[in-house]
């Protein structure tokens, strides 16, 4: 890229230092440094000016912000796995080429997932929050108290056998617990053989006969509510849900009365349907000890940020080396 004009980058929030460095080397880049979100307006001026936008998961790029675009504007570079968040089919009708960055935060998903996974049932959070300010709540060990419930011989009912749905299994399987998916597909035979896991169909029936819940799917139109109030009906009022997918997958407001009530008998949330307002509802649930709550971090390391922030970057020079970007996301796939 010596002999051609740098592009201009536009990066909507603050990255690893190690990947704005390497940004500023080799495009004409603007960062962010103090990290504000940038509102709509902000954006907007960015993609009438920048050759790329850099957006992450938080910045929604409709529609008419594309069709408002400069002409200038060739590539949405996102820093996220997710594509929810960029209307890829109006960046494709105004020849805008849309890529993200897969495969750099399964481990560190699924090693979140299986963390709520642990401290929902077995109440771990409840148990930090009585030595959080000193000992005087705690009077020592006793038979009956602070009981949750065991992991092993239980069944994981996992949404979306995709490659993170694939590493919960795995790391499920190990605790000893027995593995149910659904998906859109099945997954391989080796796979199945591998986790020794039972393949539903009916997500409705899977439901009804799982320990404890794992949504792992993506976010797009056909997923939204996926987890309706019909559907939490139908789960054991033992079983647990754990979501470190998006939101809206789970119909929140049915998932917190069927908390309350009773009907299911915990939860544990990395994402939430407002971001980043949290229902007060579930806060309140969450001091009862009801559910888990944690503030969307579940791909929070400081290896997958610089690795999504590589990617970023071999998107950009392929692109405008003239070649495909590798993970160039089509339309129709969001």
């Amino acid at each position: 890229m010596t002999n051609k004009k740098r592009p201009t980058v536009y990066l909507t929030r603050k990255l690893p230092d190690l990947v704005e460095t390497r940004m500023r080397e080799l495009f004409e880049a603007e960062l962010n440094i103090e990290d504000a979100p940038r509102t709509e307006a902000e954006l907007l001026a960015a993609m009438q000016r920048v050759d790329v936008l850099v957006p992450t998961v938080t910045d929604r790029i409709t529609a008419s912000m594309i069709e408002q675009a400069g002409p200038q504007l060739k590539l949405i570079a996102g820093f996220s796995n997710g594509i929810d968040h960029i209307d890829v089919d109006a960046a494709a009708r105004k020849g805008i080429t849309v890529t993200n960055t897969p495969n750099v935060l399964t481990e560190d998903s699924a090693d979140m997932t299986m963390a709520l996974v642990l401290a929902v049932p077995r109440r771990l959070v409840e148990g930090t929050r009585v030595l959080a300010n000193g000992s005087e709540d705690w009077r020592g060990w006793s038979p009956t108290w602070m009981l949750g419930r065991r992991l092993s011989g239980k069944r994981i009912g996992i949404v979306g056998m995709g490659r993170i749905g694939t590493a919960v299994a795995r790391r499920a399987k190990a605790f000893g617990l027995s593995i149910h998916y659904h998906n859109r597909k099945r997954v391989s035979p080796a796979t199945e053989a591998e986790l020794e896991a039972t393949f539903w169909d009916s997500l409705d029936q899977m439901l009804a006969r799982v320990d404890i819940v794992s949504v792992n799917c993506p976010s797009t139109p056909a997923t939204y509510h996926l987890i309706s109030a019909r559907r939490l009906a139908l789960m054991q009022p033992t079983s647990y849900i754990v979501n470190t997918a998006r939101g809206d997958i789970i119909d929140e407001a049915a998932m917190i009365e069927c908390l309350r009530q009773g009907k299911i008998a915990g939860a544990g949330l990395d994402v939430f349907e407002n971001e980043p307002a949290v229902n007060p509802k579930l806060i309140k649930l969450a001091k009862e000890g009801r559910v888990v709550l944690l503030p969307h971090m579940s791909s929070a390391t400081i290896e997958g940020r610089i690795d999504m922030g590589d990617k970023v970057i071999i998107n950009i020079r392929a692109f405008y080396d003239g070649h495909r970007p590798p993970n160039r996301v089509l339309p129709g796939r969001a």
